[in-house]
C-alpha cells in the first residue's frame, strides 16, 4: 500500500516539475516583453495578486503559510531567469532583517548586508542595489527613527511592505539549561524576553551585544554560554535550541519596507505612506488632518519626527489604506496640500496580510 502511494507521489512530482518549467518559460516570455519596455523585474502588485489567487484556490491540507513559502521561491526563481536582483539589508547576516529579505525576495536573489540603515538608502540611490529592506516599526518597541529620518532626505519610494513574526530562541552548544551562566543578547531581544529569563534563568549574567547574529556567534565560546537569537542564526551556527518562542509577547512583529525607485499600480488592497509638514501655528496640524476625515481615509499610522534643521520643527509620517490614484485619496491629498508647507507621497503599495 505504501509503495503504491509513493509511486503516485513520484508521478505527481514529475508532473509538478513539468508544470513548473512550463510556468518558468512563460515567465521568461513575459520578461522579454518587459525588457523591451524597460519594465521592472520586481512587480510587487502582480506578485501580491498571484499569492492571493493561490491561497484562495487552496482547499488544504497545506496551510496558507506553507503555500506562501513554496510560491515565494517559485516567484523568486522565475524572477532570477530575467535577472538576479541585488537586495541590501541591515546586517550582519542571519539577523531578522536578513530573514525579512529572504521572506520577501526568496533565495534566488542576492542578499547583501550593509552596516547601517543609512547605507541601505545610499546603495539603492547610487544604483549598487536594486532594492533595500528597512525596518519601519515594531509592534512592541514602536517606529524605527533612523528609517523615518532617511525618507526626509531620500528620493526613494516605498515599493512593498511585509510583516515578520519576531520569535526569539535560547540557543547554546549546551544541551540543557543546567550550567548556563551567561546569556548574550541584543538590547531589544533581552527586553522582549525579560519575563522568561526571570522565570527560567534568574540572576543570569546578561551580556549586551550589537545583534542577534553576534549573540549566536559569541555563544559558541563554550557550553556555559547561551544566546537569545532568531531561528536563522541558530540554524547557521548549528546551535542547540534550548527553548523556543521565549518572547513575552507572542504577537511581536516587525514591519519592513521594500525601498527602490518603482511605483506600484493599484491592486484594490493597497496602502500609502507620505510625509508632510505644516506651519508652526496654532491649529495648523488639525486643519491638515481634517482632509483625511473629510474623504473617509483610514489612517493606520501617524508619527512625528524632528526636521533636524530648526529646533521644534517637525515632519509627520502617515500611513493610510488606499492607493494615491484612488479618487477619494487623490482628493484628500489635494486638500491636505492646501494646508501644508510640503507633502511628499513615499509610495502606494500592496497592503501586507
Amino acid at each position: 500500500m505504501v509503495d503504491s502511494l509513493r509511486e503516485l507521489i513520484d508521478d505527481i512530482d514529475r508532473e509538478i516539475v513539468t508544470l513548473l518549467n512550463e510556468r518558468a518559460r512563460l515567465a521568461q516570455e513575459i520578461g522579454k516583453h518587459k525588457a523591451s519596455g524597460n519594465a521592472s523585474v520586481f512587480v510587487p502588485e502582480r506578485e501580491h495578486q498571484v499569492m492571493r489567487k493561490v491561497l484562495a484556490a487552496s482547499e488544504g491540507p497545506l496551510s496558507g503559510e506553507a503555500l506562501a513559502a513554496i510560491y515565494r521561491e517559485i516567484i523568486s526563481a522565475s524572477r532570477a531567469l530575467e535577472r538576479v536582483l541585488r537586495i541590501v539589508f541591515w546586517g550582519p547576516l542571519y539577523t531578522f532583517s536578513h530573514e525579512a529579505s529572504l521572506s520577501q525576495f526568496g533565495a534566488s536573489s542576492e542578499h547583501v548586508p550593509v552596516p547601517t540603515i543609512e547605507d541601505i538608502f545610499f546603495e539603492v540611490e547610487h544604483g549598487r542595489a536594486d532594492f533595500g529592506i528597512v525596518p519601519v516599526e515594531n509592534s512592541t518597541a514602536g517606529t524605527i527613527g533612523p528609517t523615518l529620518d532617511m525618507f526626509v532626505q531620500s528620493p526613494l519610494k516605498v515599493c512593498a511592505e511585509l510583516y515578520l513574526n519576531i520569535s526569539h530562541y535560547l540557543v547554546s552548544k549546551s544541551e540543557g539549561l543546567q550550567g548556563i551562566k551567561k546569556v548574550y543578547s541584543g538590547q531589544q531581544p533581552a527586553a522582549q524576553c525579560r519575563n522568561w529569563l526571570a522565570q527560567h534563568l534568574p540572576g543570569i549574567e546578561l551580556v549586551e551585544v550589537s545583534t542577534t547574529a553576534r549573540a549566536a556567534e559569541l555563544s559558541l565560546s563554550g557550553p556555559e554560554a547561551a544566546a537569545i537569537t532568531g531561528g536563522l542564526a541558530a540554524r547557521y551556527y548549528n546551535l542547540n535550541i534550548l527553548a523556543e518562542h521565549i518572547e513575552d509577547n507572542p504577537r511581536n512583529k516587525t514591519r519592513f519596507f521594500v525601498i527602490g525607485n518603482k511605483e506600484c499600480e493599484s491592486t484594490g488592497q493597497d496602502k500609502t505612506s507620505l510625509l508632510f509638514s505644516v506651519a508652526h501655528r496654532p491649529g495648523s496640524l488639525f486643519r491638515a488632518m481634517a482632509a483625511f476625515e473629510l474623504y473617509n481615509v483610514n489612517l493606520t499610522l501617524i508619527e512625528s519626527r524632528p526636521t533636524k534643521q530648526m529646533p521644534w520643527e517637525y515632519v509627520f509620517f502617515v500611513d493610510f489604506q488606499g492607493h494615491q490614484r484612488d479618487d477619494a485619496i487623490a482628493k484628500a491629498l489635494a486638500s491636505l496640500s492646501k494646508d501644508c508647507l510640503f507633502v511628499r507621497v513615499l509610495g502606494s503599495y500592496p497592503e501586507a496580510g
